[in-house]
């Protein structure tokens, strides 16, 4: 059983290679949270679905405030249906580790600012509610700017949506929370079809939740801002007829596009925060590499089909 076991901790999330909290979990700085909010839910699942981090996004979930956003570091819980020898097993743990009260409380009495429980109560509604009025004020206290995501169950939803904090749920029912117990506290955390680990970004609104490996934001960042600086450049002149949708929407650009995109950048004070990006791939692709070409399409997951004596390749969606 992982009870915020600091190695444990450590080892799953051994691709982090910044500084810790006092549990072991990734600590993402306040600068990248702040750049992750200027970006799209889209503009940063793109970057984590082509390199394998397929199953990091969940939709259907409510909101306990439709328009409200929710951004911050992941502590992570994952509870099953009650046995009488693992819930002694957690309690004794637990008092050994000083906590007090039932296992929800010993979650959200850790939490720090910038703090999002993620919860994983197996879509438990009926004596799933992880939180209420009560406990939802607690993470408001103890986080700021936090929140929740829980796969289950929450109560006293009038009271909760006095508060001024973001909670993701499947559901509401007065019943408390009964019949189940935690088993594992930072350990892995499914949320419907998508994984958490502890120290992830969540980035959650009306439209679902999304988990962002901590070791993976500076790489969705630089690619999400390449997405940005295309957009700003190809927009204007698509509307302007200059471009079709044809000619910009596609992985590889031609030459005279991407020398066109670069001098815009390089001139272009909205385009200031994008000096820095390296576009190597991008112009050797322009130039007819074959390994650039084919490393763009796998960041569209477009498949190149070849004939035989065929190099190029064709694009079929």
């Amino acid at each position: 059983m992982l009870l915020n076991e600091y190695e444990q901790v450590v080892a799953l999330t051994r691709e982090w290679e910044g500084e810790r909290f006092a549990d072991g979990r990734p600590k993402v700085s306040d600068e990248k949270i702040e750049i992750l909010k200027t970006l799209t839910q889209e503009e940063i699942w793109h970057p984590l679905y082509f390199s394998g981090y397929r199953f990091q996004f969940q939709g259907n979930m409510r909101t306990l405030h439709e328009d409200k956003k929710l951004y911050g570091r992941a502590v992570t819980c994952c509870f099953m249906p009650q046995r009488p020898d693992v819930r002694r097993l957690a309690f004794d743990t637990a008092r050994g580790k000083g906590w007090k009260g039932d296992c929800n409380q010993w979650v959200i009495d850790s939490l720090c600012e910038g703090d999002v429980v993620v919860c994983d109560l197996y879509d438990k509604i009926f004596k799933g509610t992880f939180v209420g009025g009560n406990l939802t004020t607690a993470i408001h206290a103890r986080t700021k700017t936090g929140g929740a995501v829980v796969w289950g169950g929450v109560r006293d939803l009038e009271q909760m949506q006095q508060i001024d904090v973001q909670v993701c749920f499947k559901g509401v029912d007065p019943t408390p929370i009964r019949d189940c117990q935690i088993t594992s506290f930072n350990g892995p955390c499914r949320i419907g079809a998508a994984i958490c680990l502890p120290g992830d970004i969540v980035v959650a609104n009306k439209n679902g939740v999304l988990f962002v490996p901590s070791h993976m934001v500076d790489f969705v960042i630089e690619y999400a801002y390449k997405m940005q600086a295309r957009d700003l450049y190809a927009f204007p002149k698509v509307r302007a007829g200059i471009y079709t949708s044809a000619d910009v929407d596609v992985a590889v650009w031609t030459k005279e596009m991407m020398a066109d995109l670069l001098q815009f950048i390089r001139t272009e004070p909205a385009a200031e925060k994008y000096r820095n990006i390296n576009w190597d791939v991008e112009l050797r692709a322009a130039h007819g590499d074959t390994q650039a070409i084919e490393e763009l399409h796998r960041q569209c997951d477009i498949e190149l089909f070849y004939k035989p004596g065929d190099e190029k390749g064709q694009v079929l969606i």
